[in-house]
């Protein structure tokens, strides 16, 4: 496989300024972790106290102004979190809309381009089912899927051959579901650029567990979402739009958040935005905007660097743990490669992941493996029991 890698942080630095005593703050606010191991941010990130906290509120003052809580409260919510996410992405000001999900989001940015012009669409067999669909159902698109060699990650020379003068998008993830692969984006941004081509990166299973900077990395549309790693909910992505791109495209499917004017209630006036917000499709689920903000407040607090080393010191032993066992792990050679998203080769994944769960240790399986997704609020132990009970389970 090519040496591209993406920038690969010292494994323990950042790690240790989270003490035991940080640590055990930090693990009470999240009152799932009082009773269970958990081990499923990549399926969905456990509720904090901040998050709870911020539904209440949300919940009291529909309790007591009703529709009239949106003026004087509800659409400064909807910016704050614009704000927080972009502060989060590395974006500018206005470079991030606000999704029902990733599937809407995508089909916004799907619909705003001449596929006349470029009907190509370069993906990978280990992408999210969501990404190579959008496409696959558009009969004037030529999908492209490349295949992994190794059934880990990709080459990104396999996108440097096929993406071409015809290219629309080269469509992949920042990290793969199935093998926790983390790619080089903004190698993949330049390989995307030098062809004319738009780089589209779903960052579902990366924000929140790897750092981004979506300016830094080149790339031209991110998308991300609370559900996993952000510990913000269900029912809500996030979509980053370069600046300059975004006052370019102008989506085919639109609402009336996408319009400059909203409270006009012009049917004639339509006019999109300036800014990102021109992808909105309508009015974004509000108990998932409070918890959002909830989940990410943690986020901010405990901050990105100390987060990704604290996961890689998780995984790794974790790693070391479950092949001291004997366990076969689908994961990439290089470690630079490598996130907080570990695949277990096991016989019986889902009798396996149900035996856990009567222990109290939530994990997930996909076909063939037990999937194990540590966060930062994972301890030394909480990694030792699970692998100590994966050992004694039938295999």
């Amino acid at each position: 496989m090519s040496s591209s890698r993406p920038p690969t942080p010292d494994p323990d630095k950042g790690a240790r300024t989270l003490s035991p005593v940080r640590l055990q703050d930090i693990r009470r606010r999240f009152p799932i972790l009082q009773r269970r191991i958990y081990l499923n941010s990549c399926s969905l990130g456990p509720l904090s106290l901040e998050a709870q906290e911020r539904l209440d509120s949300f919940l009291q003052l529909w309790h007591e102004m009703g529709a009239s809580a949106w003026y004087e409260h509800w659409l400064g919510r909807l910016d704050e979190l614009r704000g927080a996410v972009e502060r989060f992405l590395g974006a500018e000001d206005g470079e991030v809309a606000l999704s029902p999900s990733t599937s809407v989001a995508l089909s916004s940015v799907a619909e705003s381009v001449d596929w006349s012009v470029r009907p190509r669409v370069v993906t990978t067999e280990l992408d999210f089912p969501t990404l190579p669909y959008q496409f696959a159902v558009k009969p004037q698109v030529d999908l492209v899927v490349l295949p992994s060699r190794d059934g880990v990650g990709i080459d990104p020379e396999q996108f440097a051959e096929a993406v071409d003068e015809r290219t629309a998008f080269l469509a992949t993830s920042h990290v793969f579901f199935t093998t926790g692969f983390r790619q080089d984006i903004g190698r993949l941004a330049d390989i995307a650029r030098g062809a004319g081509a738009l780089s589209l990166i779903d960052g579902y299973q990366g924000a929140g567990q790897v750092e981004v900077d979506v300016r830094t990395s080149g790339v031209d549309i991110y998308t991300t979402g609370p559900l996993k790693w952000l510990c913000g909910g269900p029912g809500l992505a996030y979509l980053y739009v370069r600046r300059e791109l975004a006052r370019r495209l102008e989506p085919r499917i639109t609402s009336w958040f996408a319009t400059r004017n909203p409270f006009d209630f012009d049917p004639a006036g339509f006019a999109f935005r300036d800014d990102a917000r021109r992808f909105e499709m309508g009015t974004p689920a509000l108990p998932t905007v409070h918890t959002a903000l909830g989940g990410q407040a943690i986020i901010d607090r405990v901050g990105m660097a100390t987060i990704e080393a604290r996961n890689r010191l998780l995984t790794r032993r974790l790693e070391e743990g479950l092949q001291g066992e004997g366990f076969p792990l689908r994961m990439a050679e290089d470690p630079a490669h490598r996130t907080a998203i570990l695949m277990v080769q096991h016989p019986h994944p889902a009798e396996t992941v149900a035996a856990l769960a009567e222990e109290d240790i939530i994990v997930d399986h996909r076909p063939g493996h037990v999937r194990i997704s540590p966060h930062f609020f994972n301890t030394e132990a909480e990694i030792d029991v699970v692998v100590e009970a994966l050992a004694r389970l039938p295999r």
